[in-house]
């Protein structure tokens, strides 16, 4: 577990795996850390924000980048065409086209197909970086830039993982292939139709579909195998037909923020306790093996509560913070769009005002069910209110959560994986957060996915200071001893070995 970019991936597939080229394998991956850091370093400077359209140049040579890596390998890489994106103000602009590369064809072996992104989130420097997000930064072994944990450096650990064995003229022990995109930050937009159009092509004979577009949860290693769906709200209300002057109006007009701040309200207690009828009755009770599965895993409450700045959390116990973390659904208040948020003072009744707001969904809660009760919900507390303003509630994500069942041999071989790296047990986790192409991938190509985490649990994905570790073994004392071999590299191998 040395190189950055080789952390902690699933290429773990054949039990009977030689050991001598393993060891040769784990020498020449030493032997390029340079290399890998640098490529990493040229991947973390270009600016590939797909959430802000002036920089949609920079996402497009990303995609070139990612292509011409694959290309640079043999693969057999295509840049798929997924139309336009439209604009708030009606214009249309290019999607990110999507890349595929194909490592191999042998029809008696497995098929892999690894999904990442090299998309990012928006950093400034000003928003507290310590670094220049955009430039990679070695500190400690901690190396620091926007994308380096999310998603560019997992990306790269499996692209390097394939370089390793086309260097040693090593056969892949399983046909490897790719997909990855540039707008996953924003929605994966065009990408849904895009697995669908190819569902009986690209997807045909695939076996597994992995994805590294996760972390672990301590210092264990760990295989994610469920994530919550996301649901995002505008809330907007609208009186005057402009802003007015509170000393000159207020008190003479029924203010929009007032009324938006008292139906925001409304959708969840202080003690967490979501008030939306029918949302925490579409949840799966929790199960006695649940409870038991949660138990078992390593989390330091502590910790986390130190890491988060907070005197309190909202559960005083491991199982249910992590419970509550995981797989119930979460109502969060975002934002409010129209009002004053400039340093200083200023005296204004906005005239109109968005409230944006998201419900972390779980299995069993389906969008369009939630889209529902949300409207219907804030619609009914708003005209208790007899205001007369006008209330426009819109849904403008609906991700649905994904869930794996972690006894398929799929897992049992990452377990193996994991298992042979680190001589331990990995903890079987969820994520609180969403991966769309989860979902999207299981509803479409109807093949078993796994998530491989490589990202470290402290690696601060989507804020400030992210980064990757360079020798994350070198950390967990337990694991020292083992930090030389890499996962990506044995979970090729115990993949391939999946009956």
């Amino acid at each position: 577990m040395r190189v950055l970019v080789l952390v902690l991936v699933p290429l773990l597939l054949a039990a009977q795996a030689d050991a001598l080229d393993l060891e040769k394998l784990t020498r020449h991956v030493d032997g390029r850390v340079a290399s890998y850091v640098q490529t990493l370093r040229e991947w973390v400077a270009v600016e590939s924000d797909s959430s802000d359209v002036s920089k949609r140049p920079e996402l497009h040579h990303m995609m070139n980048l990612t292509a011409d890596k694959l290309r640079s390998l043999g693969g057999k890489v295509e840049m798929v065409d997924i139309g336009l994106q439209e604009l708030p103000d009606g214009k249309s602009i290019p999607l990110p086209k999507v890349v595929t590369a194909q490592f191999g064809e042998d029809p008696s072996k497995h098929t892999v197909c690894i999904y990442g992104h090299v998309d990012v989130q928006p950093a400034k420097k000003e928003d507290g970086w310590a670094t220049e997000p955009y430039n990679l930064t070695d500190i400690n072994g901690n190396l620091y830039g926007r994308g380096a944990s999310d998603n560019k450096a997992p990306v790269l650990a499996w692209i390097h993982t394939v370089e390793a064995y086309k260097a040693l003229d090593m056969e892949l022990p399983v046909n490897v292939k790719f997909l990855i995109e540039g707008m996953e930050e924003t929605g994966s937009n065009g990408l849904e139709a895009m697995i669908i159009a190819q569902r009986d092509t690209f997807f045909l004979d695939v076996d597994y579909i992995i994805i590294s577009d996760c972390g672990w949860l301590s210092r264990r290693p760990a295989l994610t195998y469920g994530t919550r769906g996301n649901c995002y709200f505008f809330a907007e209300v609208e009186g005057p037909k402009q802003d007015l002057h509170s000393g000159v109006y207020g008190g003479t007009v029924i203010e929009p923020m007032t009324d938006l701040i008292g139906i925001l309200d409304t959708l969840i207690s202080p003690s967490g306790k979501i008030l939306i009828p029918g949302i925490r009755e579409a949840v799966a009770p929790f199960s006695d093996e649940e409870w038991k599965m949660y138990q078992d895993i390593e989390f330091d409450m502590e910790n986390y509560k130190e890491k988060l700045g907070v005197k309190d959390l909202m559960y005083n116990n491991k199982v249910d913070l992590l419970a509550h973390r995981w797989r119930y659904p979460t109502v969060s208040i975002h934002g409010i769009e129209g009002a004053f948020s400039a340093s200083g003072s200023k005296t204004v009744i906005p005239a109109k005002v968005t409230g944006k707001f998201s419900i972390r969904q779980v299995p069993n809660m389906d969008p369009a069910t939630v889209k529902k009760q949300v409207t219907e919900y804030l619609h009914s507390v708003f005209a208790k209110r007899k205001s007369p303003n006008s209330l426009k509630v819109t849904m403008i994500i609906g991700a649905k959560p994904w869930l794996a069942d972690t006894q398929h041999s799929l897992y049992e071989a990452g377990k193996e994986a994991i298992k042979k790296v680190f001589q331990v047990e990995p903890d079987l986790i969820r994520e609180g957060g969403t991966i769309p192409v989860a979902r999207t991938f299981q509803d479409v190509t109807e093949k078993s996915i796994i998530m491989l985490p490589i990202g470290g649990f402290d690696d601060g994905l989507h804020s400030q200071n992210e980064k990757m570790s360079r020798k994350i073994g070198e950390t967990l004392n337990y694991f020292k001893a083992h930090k030389n071999h890499t996962l990506t590299t044995m979970c090729l191998f115990y993949f391939s070995d999946i009956k």
